[in-house]
């Protein structure tokens, strides 16, 4: 066996973290990959589940669900009285919310923990399976059958 050296990743890139071990191997791992992109690339996802995963967690982050550590800082724009046909940022907002709860809602109650937590918490897969309390190995079944539901409801082909 080859002596190599753990390495730890992190914003800068790889680093070494220590003297070169025998008989173990590193991996580099693209900690800005989603969990749905891991799942997909490696063939566990076909391209309608993933889809409808990106599509939930877009809904997701545009109803501003997720939990926010500050005060909001952005610029709030003013309408100089002309009259726009399009939709206002809290009208977009309430839109995704609506999407994202009839989509969890499609999912159903037994199917949508799994869900929410790998495609809009990010959580891998593993640590969903143990917060939840599910056998080993079972995540991955339950989110494509969750993921399948999802893809109905957006009409995705």
């Amino acid at each position: 066996m080859r002596n190599l050296v753990e390495r730890e990743l992190t914003s800068a890139g790889p680093r070494r973290t220590g003297e070169a071990v025998s008989g173990r191997r590193s991996v580099t791992v693209n900690l800005a990959e989603s969990p749905l992109t891991w799942l997909h690339s490696r063939g566990h996802l076909t391209d309608r589940q993933f889809d409808a995963g990106e599509r939930l967690r877009t809904d997701y982050e545009r109803a501003q669900l997720p939990p926010s550590v500050t005060m909001r800082w952005d610029p709030v724009r003013v309408d100089n009285g002309s009259c726009g046909h399009g939709l206002t940022e809290s009208e977009r907002q309430i839109a995704a919310k609506d999407r994202f709860d009839g989509a969890m809602a499609e999912a159903g109650p037994g199917l949508c923990d799994i869900l929410w937590r790998v495609a809009c918490a990010g959580e891998g897969l593993p640590a969903a399976e143990k917060a939840l309390a599910w056998p080993v190995r079972s995540g991955k079944l339950v989110l494509s059958l969750a993921l399948d539901r999802v893809a109905q409801f957006y009409r995705i082909a």
